[in-house]
């Protein structure tokens, strides 16, 4: 193809679109400030699952095409990140989820001996250690021949003097680029601690800004969490994280001896009226497709959010 494709933002959304793109043979940059490992997608607990993400009516064709592409990558984890494992998400009923839950396989209400008060639904699912997937995503296009660059855009302008195609994958940054006032950060705080002996993941959304999690990743047990709509500190909270430790030993007492490994916060890139997922003309003839707002579940839509980016440029 003539010319070249740039994408802004070096997370999960736009080295999966990078890679997309470049394997469908486009000549593709891709431009972010930080290293893929030191994103907030690096920060991302990892598990499979639509949360906070809007249009429900777009989510779950997004989801189950990179339920897909993750259910592929399983054999080779040490590599990919990518691992199948159990668990239950408490207080989910499947009445309550959308269309999409039907195609996932063995998705069903969690037995009493899985989770004790019999409201909640027990899954096998794609479980991603972010800091190896990214990784591997950065060489898988490198190999497709793309190119990551160190290097924060002043403004999507810049990128369009320099390409005919720009896709916009900039979170929060989008805020200010684009600028959409739509955009707002969700703080997540959780505890990284050794993991004591879980070998299944637990979620339950709990009142307010906290959230109950833990889910384990090679060498270590992630502990959640909070969900606090526009806090921008990405300074830990030694209260906030005493908090979470307490609520993970209430269901999983061994915890509570864990020793803690590090502490983390990433903001969740959340979007008045959800995704932004469209193309457009710019000036000049420069096409601009942005593909940004994925709230909590950018791990979750990478994958097809990409092929969909793929296919508006087709057009």
């Amino acid at each position: 193809m003539d010319g070249e494709t740039i994408v802004v933002g070096g997370g999960v959304i736009g080295l999966t679109s990078a890679v997309v793109l470049a394997e469908a043979g486009r000549r593709v940059r891709l431009w972010s400030p930080e290293e893929p490992r030191a994103t907030t997608s690096a920060v991302a607990g990892g598990l499979w699952w639509p949360y906070r993400i809007q249009p429900q009516e777009r989510v779950g064709a997004w989801a189950l095409r990179s339920l897909e592409v993750y259910t592929g990558l399983l054999d080779r984890p040490e590599e990919t990140g990518a691992r199948l494992v159990s668990g239950v998400h408490a207080a989910t009923r499947l009445d309550g989820l959308g269309t999409w839950a039907a195609e996932v396989d063995g998705l069903r209400a969690a037995t009493e001996a899985e989770y004790a008060p019999g409201d909640g639904l027990w899954a096998r699912l794609p479980v991603l250690d972010m800091p190896t997937h990214l990784v591997w995503l950065r060489r898988r296009l490198e190999a497709a021949g793309g190119r990551v660059e160190r290097r924060a855009a002043a403004s999507l302008a810049e990128a369009a003097a320099e390409a005919g195609v720009v896709v916009n994958c900039t979170g929060l940054g989008a805020g200010r680029l684009v600028p959409d006032a739509g955009m707002r950060p969700v703080r997540g705080q959780l505890v990284v601690v050794e993991n004591p002996g879980v070998d299944t993941w637990f979620t339950r959304t709990d009142a307010g800004a906290e959230s109950t999690y833990f889910i384990p990743q090679p060498g270590r047990l992630l502990l959640g969490g909070t969900a606090e709509a526009g806090a921008g500190s990405l300074e830990p909270d030694p209260r906030t994280a005493r908090a979470i430790v307490a609520r993970c030993a209430e269901l999983r007492p061994e915890i509570a001896g864990a020793r803690v490994l590090g502490h983390r916060v990433g903001l969740r890139p959340e979007r008045a009226g959800g995704v932004r997922l469209e193309r457009e003309e710019l000036p000049g003839g420069t096409v601009l497709v942005h593909n940004y707002g994925h709230g909590g579940a950018g791990v979750t839509v990478a994958w097809g959010c990409a092929r969909e980016v793929a296919e508006l440029l087709a057009a």
